[in-house]
């Protein structure tokens, strides 16, 4: 047990982000990773032109990396935006505008998980007009997920950090899922659980994970405080790994930390135990 049996991958989208985007894939795989995920690249479109995603398919096929997971459009991330599908008017039609567009690219290169975000709450929206706005978004995403043979992705943030952000609990996370889960009758919503949001939230991390290993379809990881690699915390995430194996989960765990230099944060995790199984 412990951290060389699981399936890490890099989220290009906060490591090696001094390099530009189509250059990471490389760096990850010279640091010995063959699974990427990635927050949606483009933040200023929804749409962008063909030869744009065929250009960062291309670099994740040179590079011999896979990636895992996608989020779908989310507005300025990073900044200060934490998702457009459930905010009124010109966002949430750019949310809409790209969910065909990330449901193709992610079958394009092979992606089984996509990751839509919630979005914060807007001075003057009635919080049940945003609720039944993303209810109504998600359904979409889902089914178009579901079209690539994807699963759809619902995050819990943490309060500290997002304070306009609705879904800072993991029940409150659950209670979308299965919302969403109903109204579609696929069941290919499940919860995105990541380690270091719920522990910022003040949650019982392994209780969490033995209420909702089962729903559970994406981990992302990093310790606190801090944010940083495995062991600069005081996190036991080693521990809580293996909890979600013996509980079922055999998917990803996305590094989702920050690091001034990824390539030396990767010292926790030896080489062989990198590349993905």
């Amino acid at each position: 047990m412990g951290y060389t049996d699981q399936r890490f991958d890099v989220n290009l989208s906060i490591l090696f982000t001094e390099l530009p985007l189509l250059e990471r894939p490389a760096a990850a795989a010279a640091a010995g990773f063959t699974a990427v995920e990635l927050w949606w690249p483009w933040i200023e479109t929804p749409t962008p032109a063909q030869a744009e995603l065929d250009a960062l398919k291309k670099a994740l096929d040179d590079a011999g990396t896979q990636l895992v997971g996608l989020n779908f459009y989310a507005g300025a991330l990073p900044g200060p935006d934490r998702g457009a599908l459930s905010i009124p008017g010109a966002e949430s039609d750019r949310f809409r505008a790209n969910i065909e567009v990330a449901a193709d690219f992610a079958a394009s290169v092979g992606c089984k998980a996509l990751n839509a975000l919630y979005g914060n709450r807007v001075d003057g929206a009635d919080p049940q007009v945003q609720d039944a706005l993303a209810l109504e978004n998600l359904v979409l995403a889902a089914r178009a997920a579901d079209r690539v043979g994807a699963i759809l992705l619902v995050e819990t943030l943490n309060k500290p950090e997002s304070p306009l952000y609705p879904l800072v609990s993991a029940p409150s996370a659950i209670e979308v899922v299965d919302k969403v889960n109903a109204a579609t009758g696929l069941g290919n919503a499940k919860f995105l659980l990541d380690i270091y949001h719920l522990s910022m939230n003040g949650e019982n991390v392994a209780e969490v994970i033995e209420a909702y290993a089962d729903k559970t379809g994406h981990v992302q990881i990093a310790d606190n405080p801090g944010r940083g690699a495995p062991g600069t915390g005081s996190l036991p995430l080693e521990e809580l790994l293996d909890q979600l194996k013996k509980a079922g989960y055999d998917g990803w765990v996305g590094l989702e930390y920050k690091a001034a230099d990824a390539a030396v944060s990767f010292e926790w995790l030896p080489t062989e135990a990198r590349a993905a199984r």
